[in-house]
C-alpha cells in the first residue's frame, strides 16, 4: 500500500475545513496510508517586515525539511499545473517506483526556497492563490479523485 505524508504549516481552525479534509482522508483508507503532519506556523506580533518573512519562511523551512522522505512534491503557484488525470499518472509513478509520496502545503507566506530546490515536482493547483488551510481540502480531495481515477472508481466524471 502507497505511503503518502502530507506536512502542512498551521493548523486548520475551522471546522467546516477540518470535516471535509476528514471526509477525505476516511474515504483514501482503501488506497494509502495518508499521514498528516501539522507544523507549528511561526508568528510575529506586528505586522512582518520583508525581513522577518524571509525569517519566517527559514524557519518553518528547517521544520519542513526534517518531515521530507520518498519523492517530494510541493504545492506552490509557480508549479506545474496538472488536470485530475495527469495528476492520478503522477500518483501511480510515485507508487511503482519509490512507494511514498509527501506532499508539502506552506504557510501563509509560502515554501522556503530551500525546500522547493529539495522537491521532485512543484505543483500548482491554479494561479490564484488560496489560503493553507483550503489548499488540504483540495489536496486530499483531488487524491482521492487520483485514486478512484486509478482504480476506475465512479468519482470522477
Amino acid at each position: 500500500m502507497m505511503k503518502i505524508n502530507v506536512v502542512c504549516v498551521g493548523k486548520i481552525k475551522e471546522k467546516y475545513y477540518e470535516d471535509a479534509v476528514n471526509e477525505y482522508l476516511k474515504r483514501l483508507t482503501r488506497f494509502a496510508k495518508v499521514t498528516v503532519k501539522e507544523l507549528k506556523e511561526v508568528n510575529f506580533n506586528a505586522e512582518p517586515t520583508k525581513k522577518d518573512i524571509q525569517d519566517i519562511l527559514q524557519k518553518e523551512g528547517e521544520e519542513i525539511k526534517k518531515n521530507l522522505s520518498g519523492t517530494v512534491a510541493v504545492l506552490a503557484i509557480e508549479g506545474k499545473g496538472y488536470n485530475s488525470c495527469e495528476f492520478a499518472k503522477l500518483i501511480s509513478a510515485v507508487k511503482d517506483t519509490v512507494g511514498e509520496l509527501t506532499l508539502v502545503i506552506g504557510g501563509s507566506y509560502g515554501i522556503d526556497d530551500s525546500v522547493k530546490r529539495l522537491a521532485d515536482y512543484k505543483i500548482s493547483f491554479s494561479e490564484m492563490t488560496f489560503p493553507h488551510t483550503l489548499t488540504r481540502v483540495i489536496l486530499t480531495e483531488q487524491l482521492y479523485r487520483a485514486f478512484t481515477i486509478l482504480n476506475d472508481g465512479k468519482y470522477h466524471k
